[in-house]
């Protein structure tokens, strides 16, 4: 631990980081201690998975999408309310580490494939740099070396999409045929199959984004980014020696790989391990449990809709699924549902005893109240206490990414949707259409989801995708490629409500929970039932959780505060104060 320290400091003194391309860099002559052996290449390259573009906890990451009521509208997402000056993320200082890696990264005393393997980790950082500056930005200044004081591209304009994917695209090319590591016990760090993992996942984004986007006028390029999709996830699905969790059945299974103190080694390329002994530990229970902290995230009910019944159909074909009530609406359902919100038997564990555990509206908007990522044991509430690690890359999202880089292509077989698709809802125990393609376009996803997509096997891999992969922080960033924007528009809605003073069982475990009024509390009160007033205002201010019907239907959140879409916003635009200082950068459209 001495000497991981020791090399921080001497990191610091070799290099000093900007954070903004007009800051001026600094740089000492003395690197043999860091590039001239083996343990200084791997001590630095450590270095680069404290980096602050870098995910450190996806349990939040999801907050904002379409899919989740949270407790206040994003000032992006409200008309006007978002400008350059609250824009951020122009930040560069990462990238100058990376760079003045690389290009330092030479001394013969070290072998040629020691190094190449280093760079190769280096490269994948500077890919993933780069992929997470486009999705915000668009097109950005291409930098490939450390810039020296006077270096005039600090002051440069930025380049083109194109230049700049092709750059990564070599990037990650070099990591996946450099990078020796094919297994890593801890599931820590950067393997060469993780490699492959994020080539399969950023080739899709480029792919699908030049598919769908066609003002860019890159229609033409799609086919090639998503054919390197494939490729890569095949190369994983072929030779990673990965599965699908599937210890302890179709019940459990899905969540055991979310809920794990250790990673899932089986499913699971890369994670954030949390530590107890080194209080190395993330807030999972506390962002998802309580009514004060984190976004009081619920999913929506035109969501949870998407779930399939167990025997492959979809839930909506029953013409009475907008008024079943909650109790009924989970039952026979893919079982990743019961893994994923509160319902039915799900319990809690309190001083060490399990108690039932309902939907809480103290913290849920909606009553779909996620459970993905908490800890059942109730001790793990108050705080940043979580010992479960936090998977980064699954394997399951290399089947999807193959499955839909495949559909987007017009080449994925039956076969492949077996192996892909077919694996994953078997896990969640359906039972139907698990070997062959669909057919047949879902209507419900036409009209609530993708209105420009008939093709069934693209619906249907895309409903699989947000099921599977929900709140792990990729569900933005599909929208965006997809250029489904408006459907952060979409209403927050919640479970059906029959009546006004009418208690429900929402886990059936005999105890009456939640109950919904208009004006006074109604009296006497049931015991253990929480109430929840659902008048248009209350304490003379605008109520923001009501009732579809006025005193039925389903509960709505937060309508009074209008939620825009504008193409504008599949960029951010360029903040404020650094389009000031270089006035080359230009703006992004309509910013």
């Amino acid at each position: 631990m001495k000497t991981y320290y020791w090399f921080i400091a001497l990191c610091c003194m070799a290099f000093t980081a900007c954070e903004t391309l007009d800051q001026e860099p600094q740089s000492s002559a003395s690197k043999s201690a860091v590039f001239g052996s083996e343990t200084g290449l791997k001590l630095y390259t450590n270095t680069f998975y404290n980096m602050g573009f870098l995910p450190r906890n996806s349990t939040a990451q999801d907050a904002m999408s379409d899919y989740l009521a949270v407790k206040s509208v994003e000032t992006f997402l409200q008309p006007n309310a978002y400008a350059a000056n609250l824009s951020s993320g122009w930040s560069w200082g990462d990238l100058r580490n990376i760079n003045y890696f690389i290009e330092n990264c030479n001394d013969p005393k070290v072998a040629a494939s020691v190094r190449n393997n280093y760079l190769g980790i280096a490269r994948y950082f500077r890919a993933y740099f780069y992929m997470d500056k486009i999705k915000r930005f668009g097109d950005v200044p291409w930098i490939g070396k450390p810039l020296d004081i006077n270096d005039p591209a600090l002051y440069a304009g930025r380049d083109k999409r194109e230049l700049v994917m092709d750059s990564v695209l070599a990037d990650i090319n070099f990591a996946c045929a450099n990078i020796t590591a094919t297994n890593d016990a801890t599931r820590s760090t950067v393997t060469r199959y993780v490699a492959y993992a994020y080539k399969a996942r950023l080739c899709l984004f480029e792919g699908t984004f030049r598919k769908y986007h066609t003002e860019l006028n890159l229609v033409s390029t799609a086919p090639k980014w998503l054919n390197e999709a494939a490729d890569a996830a095949r190369f994983v699905m072929d030779n990673g020696g990965y599965s699908i969790n599937t210890a302890g059945g179709a019940g459990s299974s899905y969540r055991q790989v979310f809920t794990s103190t250790a990673p899932v080694a089986s499913e699971v390329l890369q994670a954030a391990i949390s530590d107890l002994t080194l209080n190395v530990l993330n807030e999972a229970n506390w962002w998802w449990t309580s009514g004060t902290y984190g976004a009081k995230a619920s999913f929506t009910r035109t969501f949870i809709n998407t779930y399939l019944k167990l025997d492959g159909t979809p839930f909506t074909n029953d013409p009475n699924y907008k008024t079943i009530l909650f109790k009924d609406e989970v039952k026979n359902r893919d079982l990743r549902l019961k893994q994923t919100i509160r319902l039915g038997d799900y319990k809690r564990i309190s001083s060490g005893t399990p108690v039932a555990a309902p939907p809480v509206f103290s913290y849920t908007f909606t009553g779909y109240q996620p459970i993905k990522w908490t800890l059942d044991d109730m001790y793990y509430d108050a705080g940043a206490l979580n010992i479960n690690s936090i998977a980064l890359f699954r394997y399951a999202e290399v089947l999807l990414n193959f499955a839909e880089a495949k559909a987007e292509l017009g080449t994925l077989t039956d076969a492949d949707w077996a192996k892909t698709i077919g694996v994953l809802r078997a896990r969640g125990g359906i039972t139907g259409g698990l070997s062959a393609k669909p057919t047949v376009a879902d209507p419900y996803l036409v009209t609530n989801y993708f209105p420009g997509i008939t093709d069934p096997t693209i619906l249907e891999v895309r409903r699989e995708r947000g099921i599977e992969l929900s709140l792990e922080g990729l569900r933005y960033a599909d929208l965006m490629r997809w250029k489904r924007g408006p459907l952060m528009e979409q209403e927050w809605n919640g479970f059906y409500v029959p009546a006004l003073v009418t208690p429900m069982d929402l886990n059936e475990d005999g105890v009456l929970d939640v109950a919904f009024y208009q004006g006074t509390r109604p009296t006497p009160a049931v015991a253990g039932v929480t109430y929840v007033d659902v008048s248009a205002t209350v304490g003379g201010k605008t109520n923001s959780q009501l009732l579809k019907n006025g005193t039925s239907g389903e509960l709505t959140w937060m309508n009074e505060i209008p939620r825009k879409w504008d193409d504008k916003m599949y960029y951010y635009p360029i903040p404020q104060l650094d389009l000031q200082r270089n006035p080359k950068l230009g703006q992004n459209p309509g910013w």
